[in-house]
């Protein structure tokens, strides 16, 4: 039997529903019989998408205040948890935002939070949980054995988001109550970093470059070519740490998980906390001097040779095709 009522918070970029958040209600509706969401801000402009991925209703927090979401937020989620209309889980993304969140309500509930998430089942006798650890060689399972709605909070792409075709979810608003000191915090600018092409974690190919690369200047080997396959461009935390390239383009245990149709890892000799982020990828194609790198074992196509002689060959074939 499905749970009864699963809660998923609505991460937002701008006006926007977070693509792991839509991963969030697409699982939510293969495990529970009612799925509901909670977001801040008007919720009128993404009703419409949130139903269409499985959320009935919509609870929206409307007033910020000018702070951050997470005290607000939190504070409204336990207050309605508290007055008794308490789900069988809060299934939360592990956004910045998300760990907010999660943090915050496990302190105003008193409930342990269970993080870093890679997949969900219902045992029958309630969620059971599963974690990458150990570099994403062991995965460990865990479950809340008390009573209470249990707080999940999960990595981006470890669900498809699929739209089930339903309507747009209905609408309402949820009061928060007083923050005294909780609430003090102000966002005064905020900065967004610009990119051209694919997000990293949306691309369907990802470029990613390691310390193969040999120097900075050799990233634009790496740029050039997810430009011409029209994906994205990703990095090891060797060059990220290095500071060769920004940590938005990491990708691993510490960065992002990406996913794609095709993952190009070049000069990158396959660290765990590497492969965690980038396993789950379609086709992985691996370009390394090393024969022996760790990379190779989970490759569905390997080269052996200097990245810095192989790519500039690859980017030259493809412009002629182009």
């Amino acid at each position: 039997m499905p749970l009864g009522t699963i809660w998923v918070v609505i991460d937002r970029v701008g006006d926007k529903v977070a693509t792991v958040s839509l991963e969030l209600l697409s699982k939510a509706r293969e495990l529970a019989g009612n799925v509901e969401a909670v977001t801040w801000g008007d919720p009128s402009s993404i009703a419409t998408e949130v139903g269409a991925h499985g959320a009935s209703s919509l609870h929206a927090v409307l007033d910020l205040a000018g702070g951050l979401p997470g005290p607000v937020v939190a504070a409204a989620v336990a207050a309605k948890v508290q007055s008794g209309a308490a789900p069988d889980a809060i299934l939360v993304p592990q956004t910045y935002n998300g760990r907010d969140i999660a943090g915050r309500l496990s302190a105003r509930l008193d409930r342990p939070v269970l993080t870093n998430i890679v997949g969900l089942e219902d045992s029958g006798d309630g969620l059971v949980s599963e974690h990458a650890i150990f570099g994403g060689s062991e995965v460990l399972r865990a479950r809340f054995t008390d009573a209470g709605p249990g707080i999940f909070v999960v990595r981006a792409k470890s669900f498809p988001a699929e739209a089930s075709g339903t309507g747009p979810a209905e609408t309402d608003t949820w009061e928060s109550p007083e923050l005294a000191a909780t609430g003090a915090a102000k966002v005064l600018s905020s900065h967004s970093e610009q990119s051209e092409g694919p997000k990293l974690d949306e691309a369907p190919v990802v470029v990613s470059g390691g310390r193969g690369l040999g120097d900075a200047g050799s990233y634009q080997l790496i740029e050039d070519l997810a430009r011409l396959l029209k994906g994205a461009a990703g990095a090891s935390r060797a060059i990220v740490d290095a500071g060769w390239v920004p940590y938005s383009h990491q990708v691993g245990q510490t960065g992002k998980t990406v996913k794609p149709n095709v993952y190009i890892a070049c000069g990158i000799s396959g660290a765990t906390q590497h492969m965690v982020g980038m396993k789950g990828s379609k086709n992985i194609i691996a370009i390394n001097k090393d024969q022996e790198a760790p990379i190779f074992s989970i490759a569905d196509l390997g080269i052996v040779g200097d990245v810095k002689k192989v790519l500039p060959q690859l980017i030259e074939a493809l412009e002629k095709r182009a």
